[in-house]
C-alpha cells in the first residue's frame, strides 16, 4: 500500500457528494432515535448499576439497565452540540448502554461503516445546520441534510483502519494514565486518610501555595488574543491531568495586561463556577478565566499532595459552591480556607518522591497523546477529502 498525493480541489474519481439522509436510504447506516429515553437525576439515583448512561457530550452516569447494544455513533442534538464551536460533538460507544434524548443514535451496516461515518462527520462544519440562539439544536431533519464526501468502497476500509488504529493508541494511553492516576490516589488515601494520626493537623489551602482566581483580559483589545500562551477554560480541563493545549490563547501583551494572573508551570487548577470540581495542572506557563481558582505551590513537594487532595474533594467543593445560588459558585476567599489534613514535612516530602515518577509517566504519555492527535488530525482531512489516496 502506498499513499498518493492528489493535486487540485476537484473531487477525486470514485468519491461522491452525499447527504447523511442519502446514506440512510442506501442502507449505509440506520438511525435509532426510537431507543432514546431521558432519565432524571432522581430516577438515575435509584437505578445505579454498571451500564453507561450517555448525554450529549459524554457518559453522565451508570445505571442497572440498557436499551442499546453494539457499536454505535452518538451525535449531540442539543446543549453542547459542537466540540470546538464548529465540528459536531461525537461519541463512539460500544457494548450495552442507555442514551438520553440529547444525542442522535446512528449505526453503520457494519463496524467499518460506523467508523467511516464518524470520521466523515469529524471533518464537517455543522454551524449552518444548528438552530436556536439560546439552546443550540441539531434536529434530526437538519442532521440528515449534512453534506458529506463519501470515499469509494475500495478505500473505505483502509481509511477507517488507519485512523482508528491511531485513535486506539490514543485511547490506550488515556487508559494507562487513568490507571496511573488511580494508583496515586490510592497512595494518597493510604498515607493521608487511612493512616492519619492524632498528630496530624489541618492547615488552610492558602498555607500550601498562592491562590489565584483567573480573569479574562478585555476582549475589546484584539492584540491580547491568539498568541502562544494557553488561556485555560473549563472545557480545556476535561479528562486531563496536564493541560498542554487550549482553545483560546493569549499574546505576551495579553498576558502582561494582567501579569498577576500568570500561573507557573504545574500549578493546580480547580474549576469553581458552574462545573465545579475539575482538577488539572498546566503544562506551560498559563492564565485562566474567572471560573477557575488555582494554587501555585509554595514548595514543589506540595504539588501532588494538593492535586490529589483536590481530586478527592469533589463532594466538598460541590457543597461549598451550592450555597442556595442558581449557578454553582465557589469564591476565592472560601476556596483558600479549605482545610487540608497535613502531617509533618518529612512525610509530605517522602510522599512526593513516591508519586513523582507516576506523574512524570503521565506527563510523558500525554506528550505522546498530543503527538498522535496532531498526526491523526493532519491525516484526517487529507484522507477524507481524497487529497491523499491509498493504493
Amino acid at each position: 500500500m502506498k499513499a498518493v498525493l492528489q493535486e487540485g480541489n476537484k473531487i477525486p474519481e470514485g468519491w461522491r457528494d452525499v447527504r447523511l439522509g442519502d446514506l440512510l436510504n442506501e442502507n449505509f447506516c440506520v438511525i435509532k432515535n426510537h431507543l432514546r429515553q431521558p432519565l432524571s437525576s432522581k430516577e438515575r439515583s435509584s437505578m445505579k448499576g454498571k451500564y453507561p448512561y450517555y448525554g450529549a457530550a459524554s457518559q453522565i452516569d451508570s445505571i442497572h439497565s440498557y436499551k442499546v447494544e453494539g457499536f454505535h455513533l452518538l451525535i449531540a442534538e442539543d446543549g453542547t452540540v459542537t466540540s470546538d464551536g464548529k465540528k459536531p460533538m461525537l461519541q463512539l460507544v460500544d457494548g450495552k448502554f442507555w442514551v438520553s434524548n440529547h444525542s442522535h443514535i446512528l449505526q453503520g451496516k457494519t463496524e467499518k461503516e460506523t467508523l467511516l461515518l464518524y470520521y466523515m462527520l469529524r471533518t464537517v462544519v455543522i454551524t449552518p445546520y444548528i438552530t436556536g440562539a439560546v439552546q443550540p439544536k441539531l434536529s434530526k431533519g437538519n442532521l440528515l441534510k449534512i453534506k458529506l464526501l463519501l470515499p469509494p468502497p475500495s478505500e473505505q476500509k483502509i481509511i477507517a483502519e488507519i485512523l482508528s488504529s491511531l485513535d486506539e493508541k490514543i485511547e490506550l494511553l488515556h487508559r494507562q494514565n487513568q490507571t496511573l492516576e488511580n494508583m496515586a490516589q490510592t497512595l494518597f488515601r493510604k498515607w493521608f486518610v487511612e493512616d492519619a494520626t492524632a498528630e496530624s493537623e489541618e492547615k488552610p489551602l492558602s498555607y500550601f501555595g498562592k491562590i489565584i482566581c483567573g480573569k479574562t483580559p478585555s476582549k475589546k483589545v484584539h492584540e491580547y488574543f491568539d498568541g502562544k500562551i494557553p488561556f485555560i477554560k473549563i472545557p480545556d480541563m476535561h479528562r486531563k491531568v496536564f493541560i498542554f493545549d487550549t482553545v483560546d490563547t493569549l499574546t505576551e501583551k495579553g498576558k502582561n495586561s494582567q501579569n498577576n494572573k500568570t500561573l507557573l508551570i504545574r500549578s493546580i487548577c480547580v474549576s469553581c463556577i458552574a462545573t465545579v470540581g475539575l482538577v488539572a495542572m498546566n503544562a506551560f506557563e498559563s492564565q485562566t478565566n474567572q471560573q477557575i481558582n488555582s494554587i501555585i505551590p509554595r514548595k514543589d513537594e506540595y504539588r501532588y499532595l494538593i492535586y490529589l487532595f483536590m481530586k478527592s474533594s469533589k463532594r466538598l467543593l460541590d457543597a461549598m459552591a451550592s450555597g442556595g445560588t442558581v449557578a454553582m459558585n465557589l469564591n476565592t476567599g472560601n476556596f483558600s480556607k479549605i482545610m487540608v489534613l497535613a502531617t509533618n514535612e518529612k512525610l509530605i516530602f517522602m510522599f512526593h518522591n513516591t508519586v513523582n515518577p507516576i506523574f512524570e509517566k503521565i506527563f510523558s504519555n500525554q506528550s505522546q497523546i498530543r503527538l498522535l492527535e496532531k498526526l491523526r488530525d493532519t491525516l484526517l482531512p487529507k484522507l477524507m477529502s481524497g487529497k491523499v489516496r491509498l493504493h
